[in-house]
């Protein structure tokens, strides 16, 4: 991180890791959710939260839509709300075995597609070994994100790919701020400045 003129610059260092919200966040939206960062510049930041479910909607739901002929097991893929942002645009977060022309590789072992041929390569069976579908997604501006995490609203986790495509979402929360050796119980909603 640098500064111009009393500007923060961010960095990438968010990218490939999961933003935890902290309690007393102040955005309901948000609340007790893990966001995987695929961008993090000095123009902004985007991430997809990864546990929370979209109860009402099948992934083979959105392949019929699509007219896309979905193979056996596609109705075991979970549809997520990846934030509020454009809410009704697709993204794929999926293991990096996966590549082709619109694919964005966060890491060495993570990838994002948000192109209708990930989808058809899913349902024939040849699409990446794992993978999280995400309607909307979790943007910030210029210096917002980092003004949140001054304000303690997230904490940064290592982001790793067991806990990222575990279908347990009910834990994830608690797990990755466990990966802190924080416990969730600890935590209070109001935070104290020296």
């Amino acid at each position: 991180m640098g500064s111009t003129s009393g500007r923060i610059i961010s960095s990438t260092y968010l990218v490939g890791q999961f933003l935890v919200s902290m309690p007393g966040m102040g955005d309901p939206r948000f609340e007790s959710t893990v966001t995987y960062m695929c961008h993090h510049a000095a123009d902004g930041a985007m991430g997809l939260i990864v546990n929370r479910p979209i109860e009402d909607l099948a992934f083979s739901e959105i392949l019929s839509q699509l007219d896309i002929k979905p193979a056996q097991g596609c109705d075991e893929i979970r549809v997520h709300r990846g934030g509020p942002v454009e809410t009704s645009r697709g993204f794929v977060l999926h293991s990096a075995d996966y590549k082709r022309d619109g694919t964005l590789i966060v890491t060495d072992n993570i990838a994002l597609s948000a192109t209708t041929d990930i989808l058809r390569a899913i349902a024939s069976g040849e699409g990446p070994t794992r993978s999280l579908m995400a309607l909307g997604y979790a943007g910030w501006g210029e210096g917002q994100l980092d003004e949140e995490i001054k304000r303690n609203a997230w904490l940064s986790v290592p982001a790793d790919a067991d806990l990222l495509f575990s279908e347990d979402l009910g834990t994830k929360w608690s797990r990755a701020l466990g990966k802190l050796g924080i416990n969730p119980a600890m935590l209070s909603a109001s935070a104290g400045h020296a």
